[in-house]
């Protein structure tokens, strides 16, 4: 491996490190997530700014790989048992309007381009994975808000990598739909079968390697999501598609044996995700995130504000309509907040539009910069409201 990315890796690691002990000590005063903290190291260690950092393949990557690691966690933490019916019906009514209100007001941004469909699309995701663990942490999951957030969040992100995946393709449309076909006849036989009662076998091998160096659980919920990342790109799909099944095929597969099995290989498979791939993927986006473009044009800085209020438009205020009879109203303010918060797909769609040259960069720079703040500022917001 070269020195050079050997330094920029190390210096990745630091600021993922470094943050969450920055996030701790300023918790005494206000309550920034890391997450928002990992991207601003990027963007400080990036070549705009220190330099001390640079993407190659290998950085590239493994921020890649940390992006795939995020959807499979928010796949894992949806338990379809829980969120079916109701929650689910008004969560995916609830993407539809957003989808409307989000290419509406794309075209009065950029008119009937397909940049109209790319600002639209990334207006209608949820930052499920980066609030999810807040949600955990407070100890609401297990509410109906958190049933609830489960829901509306995996639409937010399920629904934007569909969209994506069929609208944001090169390939011919039919093609990508009979892919799509294809991978869905996959993806539910692979749920099927991890819903089944295992074989003998397999549940001994499970138990016999969880305090091992074998660790066979880890290494068969990594070979799932290898194997359904390399399905999805191999079919021409988003891997991320991939990515986010392969959650769900491992919770189902882990929720069909022994529940103590269960919580330790889910606590190794956190620690490998939370602890290394997810942090450097959110570092390596402050790396690319483009400053200069947002700060050399004052009209792209200042549609950081108009985003940041078209997430709560968009996303939020549907969810605040439709649960109004499903929620009292505080539950139902901070849903609407949670559900408004956007980041990783944020990333991939601006991504896809700035490397396809349909997005302008400075527009996408002030996307991603308004979703920064909406994971910083509503997550936060919404919580306190939830305990008050």
């Amino acid at each position: 491996m070269p020195h050079e990315t050997l330094s920029s890796i190390a210096v990745v690691v630091i600021a993922a490190t470094v943050a969450p002990m920055f996030s701790d000590r300023l918790g005494r005063w206000i309550a920034i997530p890391s997450v928002v903290l990992e991207i601003l190291f990027g963007v400080l260690i990036g070549s705009q700014v220190l330099g001390w950092a640079r993407e190659d393949e290998i950085v590239g990557f493994l921020a890649d790989f940390g992006l795939a690691m995020l959807m499979f966690l928010a796949g894992y933490e949806l338990k379809l048992s829980e969120v079916r019916g109701k929650p689910m019906r008004l969560a995916a009514l609830g993407w539809l309007v957003s989808l409307v209100l989000g290419l509406g007001f794309g075209a009065l941004v950029h008119g009937f381009t397909q940049a109209t469909l790319i600002l639209g699309l990334a207006l209608t995701t949820t930052a499920l994975g980066t609030t999810l663990p807040m949600v955990r942490d407070a100890g609401l999951l297990d509410t109906p808000l958190g049933t609830r957030v489960l829901a509306v969040g995996a639409l937010g992100e399920f629904g934007p990598i569909v969209a994506v995946a069929l609208l944001l393709n090169d390939q011919n449309p039919v093609r990508t739909l009979l892919f799509l076909g294809a991978f869905g006849v996959v993806a539910a036989r692979a749920l099927w079968v991890a819903s089944n009662r295992r074989p003998a076998g397999l549940s001994r091998l499970i138990r016999t390697t969880l305090g091992t160096s074998v660790q066979f659980a880890v290494r068969l919920c990594v070979l799932v999501v290898v194997l359904m990342v390399w399905l999805a790109d191999g079919l021409g799909l988003d891997m991320l598609l991939g990515a986010f099944v392969a959650g769900l095929v491992v919770r189902l597969f882990l929720d069909a044996g022994d529940p103590d099995e269960g919580e330790v290989v889910e606590s190794k498979i956190e620690a490998f995700g939370f602890g290394f791939l997810v942090p450097f993927f959110f570092v390596v986006s402050g790396m690319r995130f483009d400053l200069r473009a947002l700060l050399d044009q004052p009209s792209a800085f200042a549609l950081v504000p108009l985003f940041l209020v078209l997430f709560l438009v968009v996303r939020g205020l549907p969810v605040l309509v439709l649960h109004r009879r499903d929620l009292p109203a505080r539950p139902r303010r901070s849903l609407a907040l949670l559900g408004s918060a956007a980041l990783p797909m944020v990333v991939v769609i601006t991504t896809i539009g700035t490397e396809t040259h349909q997005l302008p960069t400075s527009t996408a720079s002030a996307l991603v910069g308004a979703a920064m703040l909406s994971v910083l500022i509503f997550p936060l917001v919404a919580l306190r409201g939830s305990r008050a």
